[in-house]
């Protein structure tokens, strides 16, 4: 691994110190681009106006009108924690404005696939729907909304996901990635879209007369999901993306959020008080996703629909169980796709420009975090496949891919797909993840489709694993109430939380948990504990560290711990 030192405007960090910014703060926003105090600033004054969302007042117009009528609305979810989270807000918002029928449908990930397809149109519109909105998907569901219309129903199309060439005829399209939206946060997760829609709808409701600025439902009360599908969907956190997180947190640490957001942090073992980003990231957005890859999101979106605390408290047990169950299929799947892998080639030979894995005993509904977790180890494209487990469907495959930086698998998929037309029968993703289906007899094929492109487009420094550090940390700064300080910022995705590098002497370390290094550590003269996760190979008595900093508690005692995150080579 090779450590890149980040660089750290001294103009930078010195206009941030003169507004006031800690010193540390100042050099690691400086070295993430933030050149001035006010980018920083949180309040929900400073969010993107929401009128240079393309489509938002005719989506707008048509749910007021709607409303008016009283016709029912059908929201049309996705199965993941953005989709479930961007569902809960549309339910929750809309019945706050006052819709007085609001119902939702999520495709099941087996059954029915991703999106608004023809079938999951039918189903809406025999549910007696009027008005068709989708959250977190739609944009390329040409079919699907062909058949709403069809049918005599209105569509309203959410979403943030990429494009493809022809856009669905909805009657109304709200997306920052559609051709001509000039909204500048092209990074809006599909919860936030449905949140600025919300917001617009309010103000369409207001020139209505339907309520006043002084009597208006107040919709910040959203934002804590908001945050929670922003982090867990991995989207970049831009200025706008982190304005929003920091709001949720701050209403989530003084207990204002569903109900069913408090049970999951309960089922967690985590503090709402102390909520950080990397909770919403690693506790409570996998317990959402579980559902939708093993069981029914529905149970994730009633989960932060309801208001009953015992019921909140019942499903978030379930969550919290079959997210148990989906940590043990994933782990037994990572360590056969782990073997398959290192089949593909020498283990003293570099790995080939992108990776295929798959086994006919693989889940489907795991596939994604198994791709991750390859990516990772041997830092390649990399897609995993499992048989579908839809009726009739056995003979196709299910794959979804996680990539590199410099390698966008949406487009790689794309080229693929004009390169061998019939190989792919339906991809959609992002420039870092990604997802497509096939048949079986065409996964080697599309194997070697996707290494030729990778192979095209990644380069031997591409290739090269390499993590970003904010260098050395001054010794004055191994503190506990820094470390809190550093948990309490809003860090993520395009926006990395710190992370140091230095050498460091190394004066012991044992194996926990069969699977851990503890190490005990000299840190400019002064000992410090250490975890790395996931390691079991010894360090040399001095390693040159990438780490975090923790405050840890033992026995009523904080202290610093660092937290490797790699060694330079």
């Amino acid at each position: 691994m090779q450590f890149i030192p980040r660089d750290m405007p001294p103009r930078s960090i010195w206009a941030l110190e003169q507004a006031g910014v800690h010193p540390l703060l100042a050099r690691l926003y400086a070295a993430r681009g933030i050149s001035q105090a006010t980018t920083l600033d949180v309040a929900l004054a400073h969010l993107l106006p929401p009128t240079s969302l393309k489509g938002i007042e005719a989506a707008a117009v048509l749910l007021a009108d709607a409303m008016a009528a009283n016709k029912k609305l059908c929201i049309v979810a996705d199965y993941d924690c953005d989709g479930a989270t961007a569902c809960a807000v549309a339910v929750r918002g809309l019945r706050l404005l006052g819709a007085r029928q609001v119902s939702y449908i999520v495709p099941d990930r087996v059954v029915d696939g991703y999106g608004l397809t023809p079938p999951i149109a039918e189903r809406v519109k025999a549910s007696g729907a009027d008005v068709l909105i989708t959250v977190d998907n739609g944009i390329a569901s040409v079919d699907g909304v062909a058949t709403a219309r069809a049918l005599g129903l209105q569509v309203l199309v959410t979403d943030h996901h990429l494009p493809a060439a022809v856009l669905p005829e909805a009657d109304a399209i709200v997306n920052p990635n559609q051709p001509g939206c000039t909204f500048e946060s092209k990074s809006l997760a599909g919860v936030g879209v449905m949140f600025y829609v919300l917001l617009v709808l309010r103000a369409e409701l207001r020139k209505r007369g339907v309520f006043t600025a002084e009597q208006q439902p107040k919709l910040d009360t959203l934002l804590p999901l908001v945050a929670l599908g922003t982090v867990a969907d991995v989207v970049k956190l831009d200025a706008n993306n982190r304005r929003l997180v920091a709001q949720g947190l701050a209403r989530v640490r003084k207990g204002q959020m569903p109900a069913g957001m408090s049970a999951l942090f309960v089922a967690s073992g985590r503090q709402s008080a102390t909520c950080t980003s990397q909770d919403f990231g690693f506790a409570l957005g996998p317990r959402i996703n579980a559902a939708g890859r093993l069981s029914d999101m529905t149970l994730g979106i009633e989960c932060l629909t309801t208001d009953d605390v015992g019921r909140a408290t019942d499903l978030a047990t379930q969550l919290d169980r079959i997210n148990r169950e989906r940590r043990e299929i994933e782990g037994d799947m990572r360590e056969q796709a782990l073997e398959l892998a290192q089949e593909m080639f020498d283990p003293e030979e570099e790995p080939p420009s992108a990776l295929c894995v798959f086994d006919p005993d693989f889940h489907e509904g795991v596939v994604g975090i198994v791709a991750s977790k390859l990516k990772d180890l041997h830092h390649r494209p990399t897609f995993v496949f499992a048989p579908s487990q839809a009726a009739g469907k056995g003979h196709e495959l299910k794959g979804s891919g996680r990539s590199i930086p410099g390698f966008h698998l949406r487009d790689a998929l794309d080229l693929v797909a004009k390169r061998h037309p019939g190989v792919l029968l339906r991809f959609g993703g992002h420039a870092m993840a990604a997802g497509c289906t096939l048949e079986e007899d065409n996964l080697a094929t599309f194997e070697e489709a996707l290494q030729q492109v990778a192979a095209e487009w990644l380069d031997a420094a591409t290739l090269q694993r390499c993590l970003e550090t904010d260098g050395p940390l001054l010794p004055e700064y191994r503190r506990p109430e820094l470390a809190d300080t550093l948990a309490r910022e809003v860090w993520g995705q395009g926006f990395a939380p710190p992370t140091f590098s230095e050498n460091i002497e190394v004066l012991g370390q044992r194996l926990v948990g069969e699977k851990h290094l503890a190490l005990k550590l000299r840190h400019q003269g002064q000992p410090v504990d250490g975890i790395w996760f996931g390691r079991v190979d010894p360090l040399p008595s001095v390693a040159h560290l990438a780490f975090r900093l923790e405050a840890d508690e033992w026995q009523g005692n904080k202290r610093v711990r660092f937290v490797i995150e790699g060694m330079a080579e």
